[in-house]
């Protein structure tokens, strides 16, 4: 039985070249101007594809987390003392004092967020 495949648009729009790459309606060089990529892409594309069907085409990150996510105890101490401690302050002014005061490692965009 065949299991059912989530793709985005995007790996969509890339099964449908690779769809044609296989009949020869298409040269990689086409195919890499249309996806977006390099030729070389294109063809390490291809190789995942006749190997792995559709499968081959998803990313392989999908439902893993980020490598630069933050550690949830360092988000949580974040969240409280932001709540509390820091309640009102803006996001530069409260990053500051977070690694100043606190000794947490956090970015500005990340109190922003």
């Amino acid at each position: 039985m065949e299991t059912l495949l989530t793709m985005c648009g995007k790996e969509v729009s890339r099964l449908e070249v690779m769809q044609r790459l296989k009949k020869k309606s298409l040269s990689q060089r086409e195919a890499a101007k249309m996806i977006g990529v390099s030729v070389r892409q294109v063809k390490r594309m291809f190789k995942a594809y006749r190997d792995h069907g559709a499968a081959g085409l998803v990313s392989q990150r999908r439902g893993r987390v980020s490598n630069n996510r933050l550690n949830e105890a360092t988000r949580i101490q974040a969240l409280d003392l932001l709540g509390s401690k820091y309640r009102g302050f803006g996001p530069t002014l409260a990053c500051e004092k977070l690694v100043e005061a606190e000794g947490l490692k956090i970015s500005k965009e990340s109190v922003r967020k």
